[in-house]
Order: C-alpha cells, then sequence, then structure tokens
C-alpha cells in the first residue's frame, strides 16, 4: 500500500534532514521533523490523501513551523473532500479547513486575506447551503482591509451580497450599503495601481460590479431606502456622507434627499466641496444669491487645482443677480487659473451683450457688443479646440450684426479704425467698426 511506501521513507531521515531543519530553528521536536518530512515527500508526489495524517500531526505539533503548513494544508484538505461523497465527512473537513486558516491567522496574521479564503472555499466546497457563512465571511474579510484584498475577493464579495438578498435574507439596502464599500475599495486600487494590465483587470472587475447592481441603482429605490435612513439619523455624519457620495455616483443629484443631505452635511462639516455643491444645486434651483454664498465659501477653503470651475459658477451667479462687474472678475479669475481655455473669454463675451441696454453710448449700446467680439476673439486666440472655435465664431456672427450701421456712425462722428472706450462697467478700449 502507498501508506506503507511512504512510511518506510523514515529511514531515509538522517539523508533528509538538512532539506528541511532551517525551518525548526527553535525547536529539536523530532516527531514535528519527521511528520513534516513525511507529508512534504507525499505532497510532492500530489499523494495529498497520503499526506495528511503526517500533516495534520505536524500542524498539531509545530503550527508556527512555515506558512507552507497552511497553504498545503488547504491543498490536502480539499482533496479529502473531493475524496468523499458523505455530506457530514464533507462538513467535517470543510470545518477542519475553516479551524486551519483560524490558526494561520492566529501563527501568520493576515486576517483580511485569509479570512477571504476562508469564504472561498467555503462558497466552493459547501455552496449554497452555506450561504450566509461565506458572505459574513467576505464581509468580514473587507472590515478587515479591503484595500489588502486580491481584486477578485472584492468582485466575490459583491456577488455574494446580491445572492444573499436575492436569496430573502436581507432587503436591497445591504446590496447599496455594500456596492458603496466595493466601489470605494475598487476606485482606491484603481488609483495605486500603474501597471496597464492590471488596471485593466481592474476596470473588468468594475465594469461587473456595476452590472451587478444595474438592477437595484435607480433613483427612486435610492432615495426610497437612504430617505429612511436620513430621516432616523439625520445627524449621523458617516451616514451623511454615504448618502451624497452614493447618489453622486449614480447622477441622483436633482433630488431632494441629495439637497437636503448635502445642506445638512455643509452644517455639520463645513468643506470646499460641501459649500460648492451646495452652490451648484441652489444655481440649478435659480436660488442665485444664496449660490453665490456658497460659492464664496467654496472659493475660501479651495486648492487652485479646483477653482477653475468654482470661478465659472460664481461668474454665472453674478451674472443672473445683474452684477456684471463682479461677474467679469470671476472670469477673469477662471481665466488666470486654466491661461488656454476659451470658456472664461466667451462667458465675458456673452456679458457685454446681456448688459449693452445698460450702456449709455448714444446708439442704443451698440459699443458694447464691438468689446463682445473682441472677447470672442480672444477666446480663439488662447484656445484653438474645435469646440471652442465653433462656439466663439457664432458669437463673433450674432454680434457683429448688432454694430451701428454706417450713417448711423457717419451721424456720430464715429470712424471706422479709430478707438473707442466703452463706457459704463464695461469700460474697455476698443475699435469702431460699422455695418451696412
Amino acid at each position: 500500500m502507498k501508506t506503507i511506501k511512504f512510511l518506510t521513507l523514515g529511514l531515509l531521515m538522517t539523508m533528509s534532514v538538512m532539506s528541511v531543519s532551517a525551518q525548526f530553528k527553535n525547536t529539536e521536536d523530532s516527531i514535528c521533523k519527521t511528520n513534516t518530512f513525511l507529508y512534504q515527500e507525499a505532497y510532492k508526489s500530489k499523494q495529498y490523501l497520503d499526506a495528511y495524517e503526517p500533516w495534520k500531526i505536524a500542524l498539531e505539533t509545530c503550527p508556527k513551523s512555515s506558512k507552507n503548513l497552511y497553504i498545503r494544508g488547504a491543498t490536502i484538505l480539499k482533496a479529502k473532500f473531493n475524496a468523499t461523497k458523505d455530506p457530514n465527512e464533507r462538513k467535517a473537513i470543510v470545518d477542519e479547513l475553516m479551524q486551519m486558516y483560524d490558526m494561520r491567522i492566529q501563527n501568520y496574521g493576515e486576517a483580511a486575506e485569509v479570512t477571504a479564503r476562508k469564504a472561498y472555499d467555503m462558497e466552493q466546497l459547501r455552496g449554497n447551503a452555506a450561504l450566509k457563512e461565506y458572505y459574513e465571511l467576505y464581509a468580514e474579510a473587507m472590515r478587515l482591509g479591503a484595500s489588502s484584498l486580491d481584486v477578485a475577493f472584492i468582485e466575490r464579495y459583491f456577488d455574494a451580497t446580491v445572492k444573499y438578498v436575492t436569496s430573502g435574507n436581507e432587503d436591497t439596502t445591504l446590496i447599496v450599503d455594500n456596492y458603496d464599500i466595493a466601489s470605494d475599495a475598487l476606485d482606491a486600487l484603481v488609483a495605486a495601481e500603474t501597471d496597464s494590465a492590471k488596471k485593466a483587470e481592474l476596470y473588468g472587475v468594475i465594469a461587473h460590479v456595476e452590472n451587478r447592481f444595474s438592477p437595484f441603482a435607480s433613483c427612486d429605490e435610492l432615495v426610497k431606502i437612504y430617505t429612511k435612513k436620513f430621516a432616523a439619523t439625520p445627524d449621523d455624519i458617516t451616514l451623511l456622507k454615504k448618502i451624497t457620495t452614493i447618489l453622486r455616483k449614480k447622477k441622483c443629484m436633482d433630488t431632494e434627499l441629495f439637497f437636503a443631505a448635502t445642506e445638512k452635511l455643509h452644517a455639520l462639516e463645513p468643506s470646499p466641496s460641501t459649500a460648492y455643491l451646495m452652490a451648484q444645486m441652489c444655481y440649478n434651483k435659480d436660488r442665485h444669491n444664496e449660490a453665490a454664498k456658497y460659492i464664496n465659501d467654496a472659493l475660501a477653503g479651495a486648492e487652485d487645482k479646483d477653482k477653475y470651475n468654482m470661478y465659472i459658477l460664481q461668474g454665472l451667479c453674478y451674472t443672473n443677480t445683474n452684477n456684471y462687474s463682479a461677474a467679469r472678475t470671476a472670469y477673469n479669475k477662471a481665466a488666470e487659473m486654466e491661461p488656454s481655455k476659451g470658456e472664461p473669454y466667451r462667458l465675458i463675451s456673452q456679458l457685454y451683450a446681456k448688459g449693452a441696454k445698460a450702456v449709455s453710448d448714444g446708439m442704443g449700446g451698440r459699443s458694447a457688443y464691438w468689446a463682445a467680439v473682441d472677447a470672442a476673439r480672444k477666446a480663439i486666440t488662447v484656445d484653438g479646440s474645435p469646440e471652442n472655435v465653433e462656439a466663439a465664431n457664432r458669437l463673433i456672427s450674432s454680434y457683429s450684426g448688432h454694430f451701428p450701421k454706417q450713417d448711423e456712425a457717419f451721424m456720430l462722428d464715429l470712424i471706422d479704425g479709430n478707438s473707442f472706450t466703452v463706457p459704463g462697467w464695461i469700460g474697455v478700449s476698443t475699435t469702431i467698426r460699422t455695418r451696412k
């Protein structure tokens, strides 16, 4: 028998002891040495069932001798599982495997990774019969350290979540909450990954998670779930951050819940980002004075890299409250943040046209359109992108049609090509131009 064959290998111990002695620097336990040698020899020959008994003795005798005891032990126990069809024996083997993993954590740490392996093996070996157990193990692994897990375990965690809920164990709130956890972990892994192939793999997992989440991700469903939680604990900052994050991710920012949660979060823990969100939402609701206040708060603490969009929004708020001079100042500051963007100058061009009627130049404010065309041309000068050039040319074409006619200019002693300072709040020097 193979068992007898491998037991006789004990006679060769003296010839092989040097190959394993490095594993036993802190012990001279002959039982440990003998059984380690025997299980390793059987393992090398893929005689996993013969390896089981000496491996078990080695594990009990010297559990700290080598991490390989646990790595190889998983293979041995799975082979033992596959060798029997008896359900009670199979359950006992899985229990033994789980206990072995617990010993590995106790002796070698790596709790998150090993717990995830426990979950995966439980799922593969016992299937639906152990759904609750393996789901809880995946969840525990994520709590212990999602950032240290292999991406495949994060994928399995979310799949297990969906299966756990759709099997009637929890309501869809759990899927939403765990999607938030999984997507944050995946986003962090993508941000840290530099290898293009590994990053592509991560994007594949993200797509899979998004696809699994999609049936549960309608704005109506999310609002229904989180409205109850928000009503129960409106001052819970962790919950508020979760609500605002997930509603933003799923493009549900036009909901009353998102507004209310962001407003509460800003009141409890104000920051440039929450102030900016409040400004955006107030602007979209045509509450321009409130939006201007929030955007001013945001700009007071924002980093330069975030200020361009904030200045653009500030300019729009002032434009809609007819504070044209302040709006132009905001657009010019945006241009300082991003000198190669034409958008600020296009907005100034539109601002001049919008304020033309307030210009007292003796020709119904038509000089404002000279300034408007100048600003649009400036946009083309700094930004040659096709979309900017097209948009600026549309403005030039439209505003050129408002230039004074030649005979009208003649009556006012205005000569084409001469300089002219637009009066009033615009106050810029331009060139006289007429149309037939």
